[in-house]
């Protein structure tokens, strides 16, 4: 797996992640959504740079202009329900992609620290042979991701892989490496180093869900 923590050099990027982090902006959920949407955009144009690419010409009112434009077949996949803040700033600049969507939840069957990911909805187009940009803002323990690559195999191969991660910790990395295609891209925005008892990134932000869209029952 190749990695990218584009968080690493210094850049806008560090303001966005400081306000998804800080408790007190945080209490604005519509500035959340929006500096999650923001970090998408970042990370888009980051992989753009990665894609392949073919020379076309257009007509401008003055002449022709050959010009050089990613021929990718994307299929953008989102993690419902997290991921839609981040699905909308990877479309605002891969606007041509396809769309899909996948459900995940962590499913404590005793009440208890001890979970299960449960998969119930996956809505996709083709997605043989195709790029798929598999989204989700937190990549805490990684069984989320494994659960949802696992379910999406049984539609097809694509003929590339990219995960786009907002926060993730390193035990989260380490166990994505083990169960994805070597040739995988995983775009990280920031990188953690622990995870608390309840499989929560720490320092991370919280629950990025509920922060974008409210408390769940």
């Amino acid at each position: 797996m190749e990695i990218h923590y584009i968080g690493e050099s210094n850049s806008i990027l560090n303001t966005f992640i400081s306000e998804i982090r800080d408790k007190e902006i945080q209490k604005d959920s519509l500035r959340f959504r929006r500096n999650i949407e923001r970090i998408g955009e970042i990370l888009s144009y980051e992989l753009s740079k990665t894609l392949s690419y073919s020379t076309t010409s257009i007509n401008t009112p003055l002449a022709k202009k050959e010009v050089r434009l990613p021929s990718n077949n994307l299929v953008l996949c989102s993690i419902l329900r997290a991921g839609l803040p981040l699905h909308q700033g990877l479309l605002n600049y891969f606007d041509k992609a396809e769309n899909a969507f996948i459900s995940a939840f962590r499913h404590h069957p005793n009440n208890d620290a001890e979970f299960e990911i449960v998969v119930e909805y996956f809505a996709s187009p083709e997605i043989e042979n195709k790029t798929l940009l598999l989204a989700d803002p937190m990549l805490a323990t990684g069984q989320s991701l494994v659960a949802v690559y696992e379910a999406i195999k049984k539609y097809g191969t694509p003929k590339e892989l990219h995960i786009i991660v907002v926060i993730a910790s390193k035990e989260g990395v380490e166990l994505i490496e083990q169960y994805f295609p070597e040739n995988t891209h995983l775009w990280i925005a920031a990188l953690d180093d622990e995870l608390n008892s309840k499989g929560y990134i720490v320092p991370g932000l919280g629950d990025a869900g509920d922060l974008a869209f409210g408390e769940k029952l």
